[in-house]
C-alpha cells in the first residue's frame, strides 16, 4: 500500500528556525487542524510535544481530545460546542458564540482587523468584552488573522496597527492575565522582532513558506514525502496505449509498472496531457486513476513527491492543498532520520 514517511529530523529543525525568531520554544503554538495539515494528527502531536511545544491549535473539539494529552493547553478555533475543559479553550468569532458559550468556558476572543472572514468587528469589542464579563466565561486570549502575511504588500503592517488598537481596548478595560497572539507562519518570518505572547505555527511548521523571493530564504525542509508500492508490471510495444481514455501511447517498447497510489487516496487527478514530474525524475504515463498510476520502470516503490511545493506548482495550487487531501487512512511512518 502507498504509504508517508514523516521526517522528524526536519520537523524539529523547523520549529527550532521559530523558535529562534521568537527567543522560546514555549511561545510556540503548533497548528494541528486538519490532521496536522495532511501530516497526520497524533503523529505530529507527539512528537511536538516531544520538541517541548506545550501549546496547540486545533479545527475541531473531536481532534482536542484526541490531543490534548500532550499539550498543556490546545485552542479550538471552529466549533461551535463550548463544553468546560481545564486544558481547552476555545475561539469565539461572533456575538453570537459569546451568548452560546457554557458558564465558566475559557474562551480567546477572535477580533477582526481587516481579513473579514470572522471575529467581532473592532466598533464592537466593548460589548463582547461586556458581555463576556456578564457571562462569567474565562477570557484567556484575543487573537487576530492576517489576510497578506504572505503576499508583497504593506496590508501587514495595517492590521498589525489595528491589533495594537484592540489590545490597549482590552487592557484599558482592566482585564489582565491576558493572552495576546496574531503571528502565523508567514509573518513570523517576514518581522524582524516578536513582542506577543504566542505566535502560530502552520505551514512553516511542515516545511513551507509562500512567502515572495524577496524576503529571504527561511531554510525550511519539507516534512511529509509520499510513495507508492508496485502492483504490477507489463511489457509494452511500440504505439499500445495506457489508461483510461488511452491518453499514453508507447513511442518505444518499453517496460511500465502500475503503483497504488491515486485521487481516491487525495492524491490530484490533474490533465494527463501535462506530464506530472515525480521525484525520481520519472513521468505518470496517462491519466491518474482512482487507486493507480503507471510509471515506466519496474522499482519496487517510488517517491511521488518530497516537496509539496513543487508538485503543487504543477497543478496550480499551493502546498496546503497537497498535504491536506490526502487520505487519513494512509499510513504514516515516522523516520527519526533520513
Amino acid at each position: 500500500m502507498a504509504y508517508i514517511k514523516l521526517n522528524i529530523d526536519n520537523f524539529f529543525h523547523n520549529l527550532n528556525q521559530f523558535a529562534l525568531k521568537c527567543g522560546s520554544k514555549e511561545k510556540l503554538a503548533i497548528v494541528l487542524k486538519d490532521n496536522a495539515y495532511g501530516h497526520g494528527l497524533l503523529e505530529i502531536a507527539s512528537k511536538a510535544s516531544e520538541f517541548g511545544i506545550q501549546e496547540a491549535v486545533v479545527r475541531t473539539y473531536n481532534e482536542a481530545l484526541q490531543i490534548c494529552k500532550f499539550f498543556k493547553n490546545t485552542l479550538i478555533l471552529n466549533d461551535k460546542a463550548f463544553p468546560t475543559h481545564q486544558n481547552l479553550s476555545f475561539a469565539i468569532n461572533s456575538m453570537d458564540g459569546i451568548k452560546n458559550a457554557h458558564l465558566g468556558s475559557i474562551v480567546e476572543l477572535k477580533v477582526d482587523t481587516g481579513m473579514h472572514r470572522s471575529g467581532i468587528e473592532m466598533k464592537d469589542l466593548d460589548e463582547a468584552l461586556e458581555l463576556i464579563i456578564e457571562k462569567k466565561l474565562i477570557l484567556k486570549g484575543v487573537m487576530t488573522h492576517f489576510r497578506s502575511a504572505d503576499e508583497l504588500s504593506s496590508e501587514l503592517f495595517w492590521q498589525q496597527k489595528n491589533f495594537q488598537i484592540v489590545k490597549e481596548m482590552v487592557k484599558n478595560l482592566g482585564f489582565e492575565n491576558v493572552r495576546f497572539h496574531s503571528q502565523n507562519s508567514a509573518s513570523t518570518l517576514r518581522c524582524g522582532g516578536f513582542d506577543e505572547d504566542l505566535v502560530r505555527i502552520g505551514i512553516g511548521a511542515y516545511g513551507y513558506s509562500h512567502l515572495p523571493f524577496c524576503y529571504g530564504d527561511y531554510d525550511l525542509k519539507p516534512v511529509l514525502s509520499l510513495w507508492a508500492k508496485k502492483t504490477s508490471s507489463r511489457l509494452l510495444k511500440k504505439s499500445q496505449r495506457v489508461g483510461y481514455g488511452a491518453e499514453f501511447i508507447a513511442p518505444k517498447e518499453m517496460l511500465v509498472s502500475s503503483y497504488d497510489i491515486g485521487y481516491g487516496d487525495g492524491f490530484r487527478r490533474g490533465d494527463a496531457s501535462k506530464s506530472l514530474v515525480l521525484a525520481n525524475g520519472k513521468k505518470i504515463l496517462g491519466r491518474v486513476s482512482m487507486d493507480l498510476i503507471t510509471v515506466e520502470g519496474d522499482d519496487d516503490e517510488i517517491c511521488i513527491f518530497d516537496d509539496a511545493h513543487k508538485i503543487a506548482q504543477h497543478f496550480g495550487t499551493i502546498s496546503y492543498e497537497m498535504t491536506t487531501q490526502l487520505s487519513p487512512t494512509i499510513q504514516r511512518i515516522i523516520i527519526d532520520e533520513i
